[in-house]
């Protein structure tokens, strides 16, 4: 059996800040428009999609989306994209030893936490 791709679905209240976000600040493509959803085409052959009509689920950090970096430079350079344009981070990108990894946190239009990193 083989599958040609993944979607992950969020549940969100305001599709016209997903477009701004994920369309125009990060430059995603549009996948799909289905009206009450978006689906974003992601680097790597994946896609997000959001939906008015799912119920958004957040708690603390959980669910967190991951866009990888091939190098710390480029993770650095997210960062002050994102501080450049005012977009909130928790703090500026750090080691994780645990995971061995270098990332920062920020937040999407809807309150999911987005994570920025590479693998060490």
């Amino acid at each position: 059996m083989n599958f040609s791709g993944s979607i992950i679905f969020f549940g969100c209240q305001d599709l016209s800040r997903i477009r701004e976000f994920y369309g125009e600040f990060l430059d995603f493509t549009l996948y799909k428009d289905q009206g009450s959803c978006l689906i974003y085409e992601l680097p790597g052959g994946n896609y997000l999609g959001y939906c008015q009509h799912l119920k958004k689920q957040i708690a603390e950090k959980s669910p967190i989306i991951t866009l990888l970096c091939e190098t710390q430079k480029e993770v650095d350079e997210f960062y002050h994209f994102f501080k450049k344009a005012d977009k909130p981070t928790a703090q500026p990108p750090k080691v994780n030893e645990k995971f061995n990894l270098y990332h920062f946190f920020t937040r999407d239009p809807e309150g999911y936490t987005l994570e920025i990193q590479c693998f060490l």
